[in-house]
């Protein structure tokens, strides 16, 4: 099997979705079993080191039934299916009746032959985990109540909208805080030790079937977080948390497997010490999509062993598609910001081709949309253009961006670079709408020794500076709106 690199590249595929389409393009039944070889050597022209295959394990049919009658989306439904039919809804992959394959998917041996395939190529498999809840008709509900948050006929009356009665008593619903409860899910307590246990059980299980394991709404299960959002219905916390007694566990028969988290609230730093490799950044994101230039530069001043632990995205399944949420322009700036920073760089199946509709993760097909061949290039050259040791194993360090009196548009620029023995790269990223220039101070007094040859990889032209200028000024930029460089130093005549 590969191993975990530093700094991987990870790309999420909705997986029910996609063999539905492979099926329909070779028009033939297909599962995770029969994949063509031809799809999976599509896959690793991406140069990917990893594949989450998001939604293997089987929904509930109880689930697919609330997500059918749910006005709201019904809306989203038929916004993005313009000729919807309810044939179109398989449930939500986070209401999981059970952690078996589906068999849509060709089960458990559908999914063995996917990771050895995807191993030949050297890539690696992530599944999900979802920790905070199971479906409404979930086996444990019947022959394990006591793990799940109980309610009683007064918590009823007052909170009808956060409970439900069953045929063996009153359920509290899956929820965030922050939002309605998920009418499709019931909550397990994460402070029974019961509960932890199952919990232990089923990750190791899903952990001896891939390489990674991503934990939907991990931060969820914080103690603090817990006993905030549930009160006197959990219990008393224990003394440890949620994660820290459960991922040892899970390590100790599965010391390789990746631990991933989607992490909100800025809880990255406390998933961290509970034991997670690396946790989603939203944190960044959210600037991206503002172009907030100084919240972006204050967010990369973080030590590099937290900012190698973070998971870089313009988006996924949550999240709108990027083509839309930015524009084509700030799209690509964001692709190679996210693309060119340390940590985990995580894409989204049709992110390349430009994609502009986001689908609603109940939905098991998605319309029609013209593959947009500029973007298609775009990431083409930048995924080759970015792939190898220098930005995987390499040194990175942000770089200042100096100006003039009379022109601060300098403080419109990010810059940051990468060293590896000889190999150098420098990244200017212009985060704002007007022209923008700027001194950027690189780090290698060592270049004062020759001239250097400059070649953006992403533009494909070059020129040559005099080392000793770089060195003592900076190397000068002038960016378009959105413009980006990614500047490749070979010696020049002179080095």
């Amino acid at each position: 099997m590969p191993v975990w690199p530093k700094n991987p590249r990870i790309y999420e595929i909705n997986a029910l979705v996609w063999v539905r389409e492979l099926s329909s393009g070779y028009g033939q039944e297909i599962t995770l079993a029969t994949v063509p070889r031809q799809a999976w050597n599509s896959l690793a022209g991406h140069h990917m080191d990893a594949v989450w295959l998001m939604g293997v394990w089987e929904r509930s049919p109880s689930g697919r039934d609330i997500a059918l009658g749910h006005h709201g989306l019904r809306d989203e439904y038929t916004h993005t299916l313009s000729d919807f039919n309810e044939d179109d809804v398989l449930g939500s992959p986070y209401c999981v009746r059970s952690y078996e394959v589906d068999s849509r998917l060709g089960g458990n041996r559908g999914l063995a032959a996917a990771r050895k395939e995807l191993a030949k190529r050297g890539m690696l498999l992530i599944l999900d985990y979802v920790p905070n809840h199971v479906a409404i008709d979930h086996p444990w509900v019947k022959s394990h109540p006591e793990i799940f948050v109980r309610g009683t006929r007064q918590d009823m009356g007052e909170e009808p909208a956060l409970f439900t009665e069953l045929g063996n008593g009153i359920f509290a619903l899956g929820r965030d805080p922050y939002f309605p409860a998920w009418t499709d899910v019931l909550q397990l307590n994460a402070f029974h030790q019961g509960m932890r246990r199952m919990a232990m059980r089923t990750i190791k299980e899903i952990a001896s079937q891939c390489d990674g394991v991503r934990c939907d709404m991990a931060m969820l299960l914080i103690n603090d977080v817990f006993e905030r959002t549930w009160a006197d219905h959990a219990g008393a916390p224990p003394d440890d948390d949620f994660w820290e007694e459960v991922i040892p566990a899970v390590r100790k028969e599965h010391p390789e497997v990746l631990f991933m988290a989607e992490a909100y609230w800025d809880l990255e730093w406390t998933l961290m010490q509970q034991g997670f490799d690396c946790c989603y950044d939203k944190r960044l994101y959210d600037r991206l999509v503002r172009g907030n230039a100084d919240g972006v530069r204050l967010h990369l001043s973080a030590d590099i062993e937290y900012q190698e632990r973070l998971v870089r995205f313009i988006e996924n399944h949550d999240e709108p598609r990027a083509a839309a949420a930015f524009g084509e322009e700030r799209a690509r700036a964001a692709a190679v910001a996210m693309t060119t920073l340390p940590g985990t760089r995580l894409y989204h199946e049709g992110q390349f081709e430009g994609r502009r509709v986001k689908l609603p993760v109940q939905l098991g097909r998605r319309t029609l949309e013209e593959v947009d061949r500029g973007m298609s290039e775009f990431y083409r050259k930048l995924l080759e253009s970015t792939r190898g040791e220098l930005m995987s194993s390499g040194t990175w360090m942000l770089c200042d961006v100096s100006g003039w009196p009379d022109n601060a548009s300098c403080r419109n620029i990010m810059a940051w670079c990468w060293r590896r023995g000889h190999g150098r790269t420098l990244v200017a990223v212009n985060l704002s709408d007007r022209q923008s220039q700027g001194m950027v101070k690189l780090p290698w007094p060592d270049l004062a020794g020759g001239s250097w040859k400059l070649t953006d990889l992403m533009g494909g032209s070059s020129f040559e500076n005099e080392g000793y200028e770089i060195a003592a000024h900076g190397l000068y930029v002038d960016l378009c709106p959105w413009g980006y460089h990614v500047l490749a130093f070979g010696e020049g005549p002179d080095g």
